[in-house]
């Protein structure tokens, strides 16, 4: 999720409700503690020099049971974050929320809830490292069906 799109969900929501990959709710006394921009600036394992933006935020839990973060104060908050950090409005979000350790999450809306969604590592040089492309898996259950109805006798197929 872009930034501009958050910001056009919380200028339209009621409430702000964050759901785990797992289905869980993050408990509803949470804090938005940062709201940042990451620069990552690496070479990656085939040697090209790389250099990715974020915006970060970082979901934090209180024992505050009595203050609940609304969407007008995280739209108040980005923009600040936005004016001060010369934040742009077409960068991805990343999510922090601690679990065993810190987490990190891609930030998608259901209509209802902003989901965290999981993030994977990847090689960026699948070529340079001679990684295969994946292959793709077919159901052959499918395959033996085409073929039972689709091969001639006079087609060299059996």
């Amino acid at each position: 999720m872009k930034l501009s799109e958050i910001k056009t969900i919380l200028q339209q929501a009621e409430t702000i409700a964050f759901e785990l990959p797992n289905g869980d709710l993050v408990p509803n006394h949470f804090h938005v503690t940062e709201v940042g921009k990451v620069t990552k600036n690496f070479i990656d394992c085939g040697g090209t020099v790389r250099n990715e933006q974020v915006v970060n935020f970082q979901l934090w839990e209180a024992d505050d049971y009595d203050h609940r973060l609304h969407p007008e104060k995280l739209h108040h908050i980005i923009e600040l974050s936005q004016k001060t950090l010369n934040i742009e409005d077409y960068l991805d979000i990343e999510v922090e929320y601690q679990g065993a350790t810190i987490g990190k999450y891609g930030l998608d809306f259901n209509g209802n809830h902003f989901l965290l969604t999981t993030k994977q590592t990847d090689c960026l040089a699948k070529d340079a490292c001679g990684i295969p492309e994946s292959k793709q898996k077919k159901n052959l259950s499918a395959i033996n069906a085409v073929s039972a109805t689709s091969c001639d006798p006079n087609s060299g197929c059996c």
